[in-house]
């Protein structure tokens, strides 16, 4: 009988097309789960979720503290519960509850960290009994054990169930529709476009809920690449903290919130680790890069095992760049958790509450730096690697913009201080001026600086960088359209990075860092240079390309960074995600429909790569990983934003009045006042 449906739902997607039907059997070679999926969602049979339990029961965040004791923290691999066992192999990667004894707290030091903390990991239940949605699962599953996930909106599709594979299409009355193609053959592509759409976004629930990290059978995240083929994972089989956004999106879209809010807690404990690199500490609020479960055999006992979490703070990274988007990130999942689940018990934990409040005071130190924009070293962010966006890159400053919104809303007035709330207040209105005042560009502003007159020494100066109009490179004459605009990636003195940052750009507009002109320009100019950003896969990373000497000399020749690969114009589609939310936000989810339908037509077949090479993204990335997991996720996120726009409001930032207030007071004084001089006293 199994063979029967299979060889029906063949034949049907023989009549679909030629295309179908590669991508069909390709499955089947590859995956038996996949096929079950594309069996299931046309014979209108679903399978089921996995239920998880809280794992996290000190809601509250109480915390019991002694006074007078040193408030670090030694680096050491956080360790669950015992697990005793017959030594048979099995993978026990997971999570446990973050609780202390009797679900509170133990630390010492000032109350504002955590000293230790003990984790109660609850056993794992046999395999062989209890239900399987309360059984811990495998990073690595067997094909006879994969789930079949349901359609993302989590109940059946009518038009699936009632097409039947034994009936060809409705061919109708005839005639020809909008496009010029007959009625039925209209229909009928329609309707293999939306079976291979359903089909393909099963495919992708496996995909993600197959890379789901557990410890002490609790799940905290996800792997940033499931590519059993692939003969060495260098960093991807860990849990990195902003390939997890997407994941942790998708979930908090779908109403899975225990993964988001462990991985919430877990992270917030690693923030406070002792870190260091050859004798030197940074900030004690730095959010770990990446970490790992890893479960080792319990000294002195032969029979028992423990599972532990291993972070890397940039230690072991390549260039042993700190990353400073973690923490941003963090803040940013944590205000979607609470928008989402409507759980704000979370947010109001007194340790979450001293972890935002380490974050911004890393973010907020004072420096050497004239401008509000937030200083940082090359590869500090999802460019994690040398490409010439040290200083002060965009896609930092538009995660900044959006964590300071978003810690701005959570932090509990009793709790957060006048001067700590008028500084989060000074420094909105000091970024968002500088951001939409000096980085945007368009063929108006093109012009002026065309025209600069240099080496302006004044107060009231015009050209405040003192910015050399022969910087303007000549690709960008022909890439700037009439309408249209976007944010600059860098801005430092006597230096515009004039190349487009897909990233920067999009989370401007999610954050309402960009003004609402300005924000419908940049989606001018992507909808105008479709072919440059777009091409065949969504999206550039960055355009154009270091080439030539210039890539030499950027890059240092970095021979994964060649032009038009990786980050050097590569095409990522983990970026659909960020693109949808900013089209629905503007009410133009058109364009990230387009974008969704192009890379529907290759991604499943090309096995959810990482990035894609060549100026249109024609190849598979030359070093990418395949089943990238965010790759699957940002998928995820932009078919469910589509198919629900109004939940793209957990995850904007709507423009603040008061915010907008002060900035419109900044505007309509002189820019150009004259400096105050201030009388001081000499002692």
């Amino acid at each position: 009988m199994v063979k029967q449906i299979e060889l029906a739902l063949l034949n049907e997607f023989m009549s679909f097309g030629p295309w179908i039907c590669v991508g069909y059997l390709n499955k089947k070679r590859g995956s038996m789960a996949t096929v079950e999926a594309g069996r299931q969602l046309l014979c209108g049979g679903f399978g089921r979720l996995g239920c998880f339990d809280p794992c996290l029961s000190n809601v509250n965040g109480v915390i019991s503290v002694k006074s007078g004791v040193n408030n670090t923290w030694k680096r050491s691999l956080v360790r669950g519960q015992v697990h005793k066992s017959s030594r048979v192999p099995r993978d026990r990667r997971g999570v446990g509850p973050f609780q202390g004894t009797s679900g509170v707290f133990h630390g010492k030091g000032c109350a504002s960290r955590l000293d230790s903390m003990r984790y109660n990991c609850q056993r794992a239940e046999s395999l062989s009994g209890g239900t399987a949605e309360d059984q811990r699962r495998p990073l690595f599953v067997e094909e006879s054990d994969k789930v079949t996930s349901v359609p993302s909106n989590g109940k059946p599709n009518s038009d699936v169930n009632e097409f039947k594979v034994d009936q060809p299409l409705d061919q109708g009355n005839g005639g020809f529709g909008s496009n010029g193609k007959p009625a039925a053959a209209a229909i009928n592509e329609n309707s293999s476009r939306k079976v291979m759409s359903n089909f393909i976004e099963d495919e992708a629930w496996t995909l993600l809920r197959n890379s789901m990290v557990y410890y002490c059978s609790n799940p905290i995240g996800t792997i940033a690449a499931n590519d059993p083929s692939s003969p060495g994972t260098l960093n991807y089989d860990q849990v990195f903290i902003r390939d997890f956004i997407p994941s942790g999106i998708a979930f908090l879209l779908k109403g899975e919130y225990d993964i988001v809010r462990n991985f919430i807690l877990h992270t917030l404990q690693l923030q406070s680790w002792e870190k260091t690199m050859d004798c030197y500490s940074p900030g004690q609020g730095l959010m770990p890069a990446s970490f790992k479960v890893r479960t080792v055999p319990l000294e002195g006992d032969d029979y028992a095992t423990e599972d532990v979490l291993d972070p890397d703070f940039g230690e072991a990274a390549i260039g042993r760049v700190a990353p400073v988007d973690s923490g941003l990130w963090w803040i940013i999942l944590l205000r979607a958790y609470g928008k989402c689940s409507g759980d704000l018990s979370v947010q109001e934990r007194v340790d979450v509450q001293t972890g935002i409040k380490m974050i911004l005071k890393l973010c907020l130190a004072d420096g050497f730096d004239m401008f509000p924009t937030l200083l940082v070293t090359d590869g500090s962010c999802m460019i994690d690697r040398r490409m010439g966006i040290h200083g002060h890159p965009l896609e930092i400053q538009a995660l900044f913009y959006s964590a300071l919104l978003g810690a701005r809303e959570m932090l509990a007035p009793e709790d957060a201080s006048a001067d700590l709330m008028q500084a989060l207040k000074n420094r909105l209105v000091a970024l968002s001026f500088h951001i939409r005042e000096y980085y945007w560009i368009d063929m108006r502003k093109l012009n002026e600086i065309y025209r600069y007159k240099t080496e302006e020494y004044s107060y009231d100066a015009v050209n405040k960088f003192n910015i050399y109009p022969d910087q303007i490179p000549s690709w960008l004459v022909d890439f700037m359209p009439s309408k249209g605009g976007y944010l600059i990636g860098n801005l430092q003195p006597a230096h515009m990075d004039f190349r487009f940052f897909s990233l920067g750009n999009l989370w401007s507009i999610v954050s309402s860092l960009a003004t609402l002109d300005q924000s419908h320009a940049i989606l001018d100019l992507i909808d105008a240079k479709w072919e440059e950003l777009v091409a065949d896969m969504p999206f550039k990373i960055c355009y154009p390309a270091l080439e030539g000497r210039e890539w030499q000399i950027i890059t240092g020749s970095d021979p994964k960074n060649t032009p038009w690969s990786y980050h050097n114009g590569g095409s990522w589609p983990t970026l659909l995600w960020q693109l949808t939310v900013a089209c629905i936000k503007l009410d133009r989810p058109e364009i990230a429909s387009k974008a969704i339908k192009l890379a529907e037509k290759r991604i499943s077949h090309d096995k959810w790569p990482e990035y894609y090479d060549t100026k249109r993204a024609r190849f598979i990335g030359k070093q990418a990983q395949l089943y990238q997991t965010w790759t699957v996720a940002g998928y995820l996120v932009a078919k469910l934003l589509l198919d629900n726009p109004s939940a793209a409001k957990n995850i904007v930032n709507e423009e603040d009045s008061e915010l907008v207030n002060a900035f419109s007071c900044m505007i309509s004084s002189n820019p150009r006042r004259k400096r105050v001089w201030k009388k001081q006293i000499l002692v």
